[in-house]
């Protein structure tokens, strides 16, 4: 029940920080193909690793305004992933949150059946190793793109988005925990 609680805090603030910006910009990533968003959190989270590695960082966004940004790519790929690419921006804020919303609630639902199969693992887990494993997703999702879709065995970009979405919030949460910002964490 803790994991499911700390879950919840991180979302709760991840969706305050969707809303300000649906106020700000409305739903202009409506226009984005699925490419271009996995190209951002593919930015977002090289950026995570050069921090880690360096402990430098020389742009005005921490770590954990990241997570939060590749929580939020992630629940905006799997709205992306269920409609067509709009040419402008089409969906109102309750829509916007409605969609946000659905696809929270249906990773959530992931992260506890998996949580209860792997013995919550990722607590034991380093920030700079979950770091790795989004982007090993990023580049699994980049690949099957470039494959137009098409996987022998893997399963599709969605499980992937979501698997992004649920180790940022895990990052998230240890970082909380931990009460660090992650530079120099290894």
């Amino acid at each position: 029940m803790k994991t499911s609680e700390q879950y919840d805090r991180i979302i709760e603030r991840a969706r305050k920080i969707f809303l300000a910006k649906l106020q700000d910009y409305g739903s202009s990533w409506r226009v984005l193909r699925l490419p271009s968003l996995t190209d951002q959190m593919y930015i977002k989270a090289k950026r995570l690793r050069q921090i880690q590695d360096t402990g430098k960082s020389m742009v005005d966004e921490n770590p954990t305004d990241a997570f939060y940004a590749l929580v939020n790519y992630a629940a905006i790929a799997l709205i992306q992933s269920e409609k067509e690419p709009a040419d402008e921006p089409d969906m109102s804020i309750d829509e916007a949150l409605k969609a946000y919303d659905k696809q929270i609630e249906i990773s959530k639902k992931l992260m506890l059946k998996k949580n209860h199969d792997y013995g919550e693992a990722w607590r034991d887990m380093r920030i700079s190793s979950m770091t790795d494993l989004i982007l090993q997703k990023l580049l699994r999702i980049k690949r099957i793109e470039d494959n137009r879709g098409e996987t022998l065995v893997s399963e599709g970009v969605e499980g992937n988005y979501r698997d992004i979405l649920n180790y940022a919030v895990f990052s998230l949460i240890k970082m909380e925990l931990e009460n660090t910002n992650m530079h120099n964490e290894q």
